[in-house]
């Protein structure tokens, strides 16, 4: 149980702060897919996959004050940054496990916006269908964010560079 809260905080000593709950759900749910150790389950949701384990996960080391979250208004509704507390760090480092280096691929996917990681998790999700399937599914389910066909392109060149650096399967314990 806890070595999935470390991967977690892992993730966090690897990125630095991450701005948003949906940020974090698809920042999470593409390393799963770019083959790092998260288990959580994801289902497809109104904005793309989304885990209810790993919100609770979230609320849990908010909790332990492994990671400081802070709440702001901006405009009308909350957002919440997230990072790593000296607790988180305390405890990381008392864990006896290891969390691939992939720092790098993290803090790119950290510095993207979250619609367009809302796009890419969304092709990963169906990845296993044909790409004009994809794209159906994407024009059909997505229509409010108006994705183009080049948005579209765009996530697919990201998902094969992220292929590219990503850690290979079984390449850590």
């Amino acid at each position: 149980m806890l070595n999935e809260h470390a991967k977690l905080l892992a993730l966090f000593k690897q990125t630095g702060e991450i701005i948003g709950r949906k940020k974090l759900q698809k920042m999470v749910y593409i390393a799963k897919k770019m083959n790092l150790p998260f288990n959580e389950k994801y289902q497809l949701h109104m904005f793309g996959p989304y885990s209810e384990e790993l919100s609770l996960r979230v609320e849990e080391v908010c909790q332990l004050q492994f990671v400081s979250e802070v709440k702001e208004k901006k405009g009308g509704y909350q957002q919440y940054r997230y990072e790593l507390s000296e607790k988180g760090e305390d405890f990381l480092s008392m864990m006896s496990f290891h969390f691939p280096d992939a720092t790098g691929m993290l803090e790119d996917m950290n510095h993207k916006s979250s619609k367009f990681l809302e796009l890419v998790s969304t092709v990963l999700y169906f990845e296993e269908l044909p790409k004009k399937e994809v794209a159906e599914k994407v024009f059909k389910l997505k229509a409010k964010q108006n994705y183009s066909e080049a948005d579209l392109d765009e996530a697919y060149a990201y998902i094969n560079r992220l292929h590219q650096v990503a850690p290979k399967k079984g390449a850590y314990s």
